[in-house]
């Protein structure tokens, strides 16, 4: 009984989505079309990984005995990452593949965006002028939402499936309001685009923020009235036809930039130089496993790993002793609660490292038998990438092997120097911590057992000092003074006190001392400042720690716009 054929330009074919057990069906317009010759169009097949095997068999089936006319297309969405890839190789192989790239550049995505559209979508609604303002401003917010994923995580936290119907629908939402209201309703507007039909995509709440600071730029009164810049240099186009928006994209829009999207130049560069390193990385991972030294004289990758491993066994410290650290303590203070729990962590990293280095060692030399993990690890160590056991027991980082153990070192010499007498350095090192927000807690915790205050009605306060970290001798007296910070999008100016432009090609400048104590919630001074999320890498998203206000002149959603933000690592 259920139809399966259709019949267009005097051609038969069979269209079937596949996902919710269409297998079957898929399977049953499969044998007819190869019968009849007809075409047979399978959409979606990423949804029934587990049925492309039996899907591969069917066809080497009817390529030796099927009707000469018979043909059969497959569409699928594009894996997210190529360990995702789930189409067998003979599907691939035996087709004719093409692929549907989505357009790059704001010039290219604001016409696909305005292509969602007619003359007579923009003649459907009796307030002419604000339907025909919100959608183009839509469009362009669209168009940038959609392309500005390119600028990494400084473009957005995480990458999120925008796509056509998000832009569809919130004209149809705007065009049920227009016509119901006698007003525009601004903020009831923003609040469907930016928390629903959009916002309903965003997971981590500085893209949310950043979503809504877009709408609130390009969504208010003054749109109607011709003072809207969508873009420095690209004004809201008033009243024209669906030609006349298209041919206003070609005369009117800047050559791409950051700028299009409220970024400095610098992220350009930055992604760009991430996508370099990138690529030299996947050509590393090609070279050959031996080394020319010259002279005829070849080093094998087991001689590169040996030596290797050897130096850094060597330069391993002995574990800290817990029980020896904890007599030396009167008093358990929540900063030494948190020295006894960053000594912890290191010790379990550090063995770790030693354990798995003396495995591979007897591997090497053969009197043990190497394990796909010692393999691994070998190969890591040759490519001079951090090993995934050790990751596993680390911090976040983005750097290569070597800067990341000379950076553990470090790390190492700063805890036994805080845990040899316990007093709080002059200035702390917070990118050294594996939990940088439980010894910015313990600052909070310290103020309220000595003033008496509640802990959950007290919060941070950040005074960025002029000074660098050699000009303190000595610790505040409540709060502590914390360096290795970078700024990420903008830069602080040290004499007049503010977040202002970066500088071009100075991608991470460095931070003064910050000066942070606790004082009650209440008391806390919001008037012109930005709230700027303090990260552990240049990887944001999952390596959040604190939000910090910072004084600001300009409107903070420049700001947010540029996706400025501190990074305790660069």
């Amino acid at each position: 009984g259920k139809k399966l054929g259709y019949t267009f330009n005097n051609r038969n074919f069979h269209n079937v989505s596949l996902g919710q057990g269409q297998e079957v069906v898929a399977e049953q317009a499969l044998d007819m079309a190869a019968k009849e010759g007809h075409w047979v169009i399978l959409q979606n097949i990423h949804l029934v990984g587990k049925w492309l095997s039996s899907l591969e068999k069917k066809l080497e089936q009817h390529c030796e005995s099927s009707h000469q006319d018979f043909r059969v297309f497959i569409s699928a969405e594009p894996a997210p990452s190529p360990d995702s890839h789930i189409i067998p190789q003979g599907i691939l192989e035996n087709s004719i593949k093409i692929t549907n790239e989505a357009p790059t550049g704001m010039h290219a995505n604001l016409h696909k965006a305005l292509d969602n559209f007619n003359q007579d979508t923009l003649e459907m609604c009796t307030r002419e002028n604000e339907f025909k303002s919100i959608l183009f401003a839509l469009c362009y917010f669209h168009a940038l939402v959609a392309e500005r994923h390119k600028f990494g995580p400084q473009g957005w936290n995480r990458s999120y499936p925008f796509n056509a119907g998000d832009l569809t629908i919130s004209v149809n939402v705007l065009y049920n309001y227009l016509e119901a209201s006698s007003k525009v309703p601004y903020d009831d507007l923003r609040y469907l685009f930016g928390e629903i039909m959009y916002g309903g995509h965003i997971t981590d709440d500085w893209d949310r923020r950043l979503c809504k600071t877009y709408l609130e730029e390009f969504i208010k009164p003054e749109m109607l009235e011709g003072e809207l810049l969508l873009a420095p240099g690209f004004p809201l186009p008033g009243n024209m036809d669906y030609n006349g928006y298209h041919q206003y994209i070609d005369d009117a829009l800047p050559p791409e930039s950051p700028y299009l999207y409220g970024l400095h130049p610098n992220a350009e560069i930055g992604f760009l130089t991430q996508t370099s390193e990138k690529l030299f990385r996947i050509v590393l991972e090609m070279q050959p496993r031996d080394i020319s030294m010259g002279e005829g004289e070849v080093v094998t990758r087991e001689e590169t790993v040996k030596a290797l491993l050897e130096e850094m066994l060597e330069k391993l410290m002995d574990e800290f002793n817990i029980a020896e650290l904890m007599a030396k303590v009167e008093e358990r203070t929540p900063y030494i609660v948190v020295a006894f729990q960053e000594c912890e962590r290191m010790n379990i990293l550090t063995s770790e490292i030693k354990r798995s280095l003396k495995e591979l060692d007897l591997g090497l030399k053969g009197e043990l038998t190497m394990t796909s993990d010692m393999e691994n690890l070998q190969n890591a160590l040759f490519l001079d990438t951090v090993p995934d056991s050790w990751i596993k027991k680390a911090y976040p980082s983005t750097a290569s092997l070597g800067s990341w153990f000379a950076d553990l070192l470090t790390r190492i010499k700063e805890l036994e120097a805080w845990t040899g007498d316990f007093s709080l350095p002059s200035t702390v090192w917070l990118a050294g911590f594996f939990n940088p927000q439980s010894f910015l807690t313990a600052i909070m915790q310290s103020t309220a057992r000595k003033n008496e205050w509640p802990l959950d009605k007290m919060t941070l306060q950040c005074d960025v000092t002029k000074k660098n970290r050699e000009d303190f001798a000595s610790p505040p007296r409540e709060g502590a003074y914390v360096h290795g910070f970078f700024m990420e999008g903008a830069r602080w100016d040290a004499q007049t006190g503010i977040i202002t432009d970066a500088r071009l090609k100075e991608l991470n400048p460095a931070m003064p001392v910050i000066f942070i104590r606790a004082i009650p919630a209440d008391k806390q001074d919001i008037r012109s400042m930005y709230p700027c999320p303090l990260y552990k890498t240049r990887q944001r998203g999952p390596t959040y720690v604190w939000t910090f206000n910072l004084k600001t002149r300009e409107n903070p959603s420049k700001w947010v716009l540029a996706g400025v933000a501190l990074l305790l690592q660069i």
